[in-house]
């Protein structure tokens, strides 16, 4: 029997991406498809991944807090509590939950650990907190990369429709670290 992995609010699969390479059952519930706001999950669910959209807590858009409608944060409060929902309801081996540095943690508390991308190869600064019960992955980083343009790219992105999906994507280097400390 394979391992179900559910990966919520998952977007592009960056995250679990491992898992369905290395055989496991991998469930992206993110919309269009799915929705983690209605969303049952199946019994033996081995490990939950949940990243849900981080626009409204992340402190990269904090100058815009005051200016925006109330009920986007209220939205965004209430799909952070459907995938704790969901993890409650699957009572799975391990589970994590990712968000940048912001305003989650008024919620959620604190965080279990944090991360860097550069700390697992990926050329990219954008401290993400992580809660829930999985482990920490060793950081395999063996120099540290510049602070350049390129490699801040992901931070620095201007706006457009497309801003959040890129500022979003799980760094590479960061999920496959991930998978081999949480198989």
């Amino acid at each position: 029997m394979k391992h179900i992995i559910l990966d919520l609010c998952g977007g592009t699969g960056a995250w679990s991406r491992p898992y369905a390479e290395a055989g496991y059952d991998v469930r992206l519930v993110t919309l269009p498809k799915q929705d983690v706001r209605t969303y049952e999950p199946p019994s033996g669910v081995h490990g939950i991944l949940a990243a849900p959209p981080c626009t409204e807590f992340a402190v990269s858009g904090a100058r815009w807090w005051a200016t925006k409608p109330p009920y986007l944060l209220v939205e965004a409060v209430a799909v952070w509590r459907d995938c704790m929902r969901v993890i409650a309801a699957a009572s799975p081996t391990w589970w994590a939950l990712e968000n940048p540095v912001g305003r989650l943690r008024q919620w959620a508390g604190a965080p279990a650990w944090t991360f860097q991308p550069r700390e697992y190869g990926d050329a990219q600064f954008k401290r993400t907190l992580v809660w829930g019960t999985a482990m920490k992955p060793e950081p395999i980083v063996i120099r540290e990369p510049k602070r350049d343009k390129k490699n801040q790219r992901v931070w620095r992105a201007a706006p457009s429709p497309e801003r959040a999906a890129l500022r979003s994507v799980t760094p590479p280097g960061f999920a496959r670290a991930f998978f081999e400390a949480n198989p």
